[in-house]
């Protein structure tokens, strides 16, 4: 039939009722789906409606991606329609042979969801083969003693065709003397037989030519001939005559070839050669599997036989005597299956790839077993080996479903080798096992991973901006962008807006940069939270804190803080009992160092001293501490030069000068100072030349000044002020009477008042200079030239008790008369001068208190300005309106409250 017809079970298919059918077989759609059509239909021929038939509209089909899955490619189809297409030739006899019924089984595939389908096509026979004789002519005796009814078998024809188109009948050609009959073999087959009606009379007629005729029952029937040529032969009498009509015999198919399958048996009643009897096959050329003896009748095989391929053999065998009669009889050979053929497994709609995230129970694969044997040697069963997550399903006879039976984990198993194998029932039972390698789709289902927990890097200050400074790392066990880890920074405890001016963190690399270099004093740590984040969809990430240490390094040198230099360059001096006992605690170094750890582990040292045994120094403490006992050839004067080291690796170091003078009372300080000057010191030397230099360029300048006065001078009227100047009185040769002579002031006086004028109308100011060397300006264009100085005060003179130095212990005049060594002089005018100074900062008065000028502060309560005359008539401050006086108009004696501490200023450093 040209028209496909499916069927469900054993149910004929009616479409009209399909439609509410449905829904009732959508349960059972495992059951076959059956079409029945001709053979030989031209290819893309509509065998039925599969997607209607299975319930698929025609919106599905691109979804759903039916096809067909099939060892052969003889059916396909429409992506368009669902339609079942013929795909190759069909050539039933050519795919199935003999069989009664030939049907083509497979499977139909659709997808979302995966499901299969059982599809069986039953191929129709059509009359498309001619009846064939294996020979178209032959030639057959027949002796002239023949009786009437004698049988003959005649060459029989092939129809590859079955049912009503295989050979039905044959026919020979009308005659006298020959009739023909129809015989049936065993197996269904047709063979000819022809009888002899009338005698043969050889001398009559010699030869005898028929033609015998095969044909079937087809529509339109077919039909072929072969040529039979009977030839007259004298008389044998007797034919030979085969023990049996047919020999059937049974034979198992694992026979080795050489191996006897029967003997055949024939007589011969006449005598001499014509009882000399030959065995042949009838059809020579078509027996290839067999070796007939001619002479004593015996079959044996040829090759090995295969009950898949040739169930049963039928032989037509010829007894020929030596007379040309001919007996012939049938060989049955029924070949025994045997369990000689191993299970086979066939995977079929194997996907390329399993996503990890299939849920239990999701079908992967159709596989089918296929065993040639039959009976129990034929029945398989089929499981499934090792622990993979899977497992089959039975579906359909030797169909089997692969599905899941488990979580899947690319990350643990990127790929499962699943092996099946197939066993029989046979006896033995024989087994074949199958492999197929199922790979794993990734999925975005792991977050990535830090090595560390967490991470403490330590980084040394000072570092160069752009450093590494530390490396994280992330691994991610998925594949592509599942697995491509990113780096960030997503916390910090620092400044928002500050943080990417201190740290960057590389995004492939995970490499952190240091974007400026790090102070340890200013920033000791920070906090920074990682985020390490993959490229899946959607994106999963881990976080991680990570602590950076800022080390410190040796770039600090300790600072001391004790002793100290003032503002103004003076070192601070220290005065120690003069019967201080060893160990006595003297002063302590205090020095700090920004750095930290052994960096700022600070240690003194003495680099220089005075007298090296005099003094101890702790070595951590910086305490300075007498050692022994002052001797009598000890200086009352010490200098110690401190070192000090911190730990660091080089060391830094920073030095201290301490000035300590032993004495009992702080009057006995001055003196000392000037009893041992201090070794000279590089630098100060250095600063002296510097000073020298600046000197000389003054005096210089000086010079010219006093030249350009002089030259004025020489034309001036008066030669009371000239000889003023060429008087001896103005600069005293000497002082160690310890008076200040009077006659510079007169001097002073006198020429104020006759060269003021000229000054002020040349607009310069006249200097004069005292006894210390300082200049002091006679005239000042600001101030009227009436003004007049106040004669000095002659109650100047303090005894030896008020006198400066060490109290009791100079041995000078009673009378008070002024210091007789030159520092003395010179600590007495700075302290005169440093008050001064005070004055020009705006008071009206000098010193701390009044007539003290300051230095019962400075030299206690026993040195007041009724010890000190009273120069400040005579003293002009540059820059000031003010001419320094007495604010109280006379000096009351009474010293203020002052201290009596030991920390006194070094006279030369005060020098102005």
């Amino acid at each position: 039939m040209r028209e496909g017809a499916a069927e469900r079970g054993r149910g004929q298919r009616r479409p009209m009722f399909l439609p509410f059918l449905l829904p009732l077989f959508c349960p059972a759609l495992s059951e076959q789906i059956r079409y029945s059509i001709p053979e030989e239909m031209p290819t893309g021929s509509v065998v039925g409606n599969l997607a209607k038939d299975l319930g698929f509209s025609v919106q599905e089909l691109p979804t759903r991606k039916l096809r067909i899955s099939s060892e052969k490619p003889y059916f396909s189809v429409s992506s368009e329609s669902g339609e079942l297409l013929v795909s190759s030739r069909l050539d039933r006899e050519q795919i199935c042979g003999k069989k009664l019924v030939c049907a083509l089984e497979f499977e139909a595939v659709a997808e979302n969801p995966l499901n299969f389908y059982h599809l069986s096509v039953e191929l129709e026979d059509i009359n498309d083969h001619t009846p064939k004789f294996a020979h178209t002519s032959f030639e057959l005796q027949i002796s002239e003693s023949s009786k009437p009814g004698t049988r003959f078998i005649l060459g029989s024809a092939h129809d590859a065709d079955i049912g009503t188109n295989s050979l039905q009948n044959y026919q020979l050609s009308p005659n006298d003397h020959f009739s023909l009959v129809n015989k049936e073999k065993s197996d269904g087959s047709k063979y000819p037989e022809m009888i002899l009606k009338t005698a043969l009379d050889r001398e009559k007629q010699k030869f005898y030519h028929l033609t015998l005729t095969a044909l079937d029952f087809g529509h339109p029937p077919l039909n072929s001939t072969a040529q039979i040529q009977v030839v007259v032969t004298d008389a044998n009498d007797n034919p030979p005559v085969f023990s049996q009509d047919i020999y059937r015999v049974s034979l198992p198919e694992n026979v080795y070839p050489g191996t006897t399958v029967l003997r055949v048996v024939a007589t011969d009643q006449d005598e001499g050669v014509n009882s000399e009897i030959t065995f042949s096959f009838s059809e020579a050329g078509q027996v290839t599997q067999f070796n007939l003896d001619s002479n004593t009748g015996e079959i044996t095989t040829l090759h090995t036989l295969d009950f898949e391929e040739v169930k049963e053999y039928s032989l037509v065998l010829e007894a020929k005597d030596g007379g040309g009669m001919i007996a012939q009889c049938t060989v049955e050979i029924e070949v025994l299956d045997e369990n000689d053929n191993v299970p086979e497994v066939l995977f079929q709609s194997l996907p390329d790839l399993v996503m990890e995230d299939a849920e239990p129970g999701t079908y992967i694969a159709l596989l089918k077993t296929r065993d040639k044997d039959s009976g129990r040697n034929g029945e398989v069963i089929c499981k499934l080996e090792g622990g993979a997550p899977f497992k089959i399903l039975t579906s359909s006879g030797n169909t089997y479903k692969l599905v899941t039976d488990g979580v899947l984990d690319r990350e643990q198993n990127p790929e499962y080798n699943i092996t099946i194998r197939a066993t029989d029932k046979g006896d033995p039972p024989l087994s074949s096992s199958s492999s197929v390698t199922l790979r794993i789709g990734d999925v975005n289902d792991n977050a990535p991973v830090f090595t560390k927990v967490s991470y403490l890097v330590h980084v040394a200050e000072n570092n160069p901006p752009g450093a590494s400074v530390a490396q994280v790392s992330a691994s991610d066990p998925d594949l592509g962008a599942n697995g491509q880890v990113s780096y960030y920074i997503i916390a910090s405890d620092l400044e928002p807006e500050s943080l990417w001016s201190y740290v960057t963190i590389n995004a492939q690399s995970g490499v952190l940069f240091a974007q400026r270099a790090f102070d340890h004093e200013q920033l000791r740590s920070f906090q920074l939270t990682l985020q390490a984040r993959d490229q899946g969809s959607p994106s999963l990430s881990a976080n991680v804190s990570m602590r950076v240490l800022v080390g410190d390094r040796n770039d600090n040198a300790p600072r001391v803080l004790y002793p100290a230099l003032e503002p103004d360059g003076s070192a601070l001096f220290d005065m120690v009992p003069r019967v201080a006992e060893p160990g006595y605690l003297v002063t302590k170094v205090v020095a700090v160092d920004a750095d930290s750890g052994h960096n700022a582990w600070l240690s003194y040292h003495v680099l220089q001293a005075s007298d090296p045994g005099l003094f101890s120094l702790g070595l951590r403490t910086g305490e300075v501490r007498t050692a022994r006992a002052l001797g009598d050839r000890d200086s009352a004067r010490q200098r110690l030069l401190v070192a000090v080291r911190d730990g660091g690796q080089p060391p830094l170091s920073a030095t201290a000068t301490l000035h300590l003078i032993f004495a009992d009372s702080l009057q006995e300080v001055l003196p000392d100072l000037s009893d041992d000057p201090l070794p000279p010191d590089p630098q100060s030397e250095l600063q002296f030349y510097l000073v020298v230099a600046l000197a000389l360029i003054s005096v210089l300048f000086l010079l010219a000044v006093i030249l350009a006065i002089a030259l004025r001078l020489r034309h001036s009227s008066s030669r009371k002020a000239w000889g003023c100047f060429q008087s001896e009185v103005v600069v005293p040769p000497n002082y160690s009477e310890g008076t200040l002579p009077y006659s510079y002031n007169l001097c002073a006086a006198e020429f104020n008042s006759l060269t003021c004028n000229d000054q002020l109308k040349s607009g310069q100011d006249l200097l004069f200079a005292d006894s210390a060397g300082a200049l002091f300006p006679l005239c000042n264009s600001n101030e009227s030239t009436s003004h007049q100085q106040a004669p000095p005060n002659t109650d100047w003179r303090f005894s030896q008790a008020q006198r400066p130095g060490t109290s009791g212990s100079q041995n000078g005049d009673e009378t008070g008369t002024w210091p007789n060594n030159q520092f003395d002089t010179e600590m007495l005018q700075a302290m005169i001068l440093a008050s001064a100074s005070e004055a020009a900062d705006g008071s009206s008065t000098l010193g701390g208190g009044a007539g003290t000028m300051g230095l019962s502060a400075r030299y206690g309560p026993q040195f007041t300005l009724q010890h000190v005359p009273d120069y400040r008539q005579n003293v002009y401050i540059p820059g000031s309106n003010a001419t320094l006086t007495n604010a109280a108009g006379k000096r009351d004696g009474k010293a203020p409250a002052g201290g009596n501490g030991n920390k006194k200023k070094s006279g030369k450093k005060e020098k102005k």
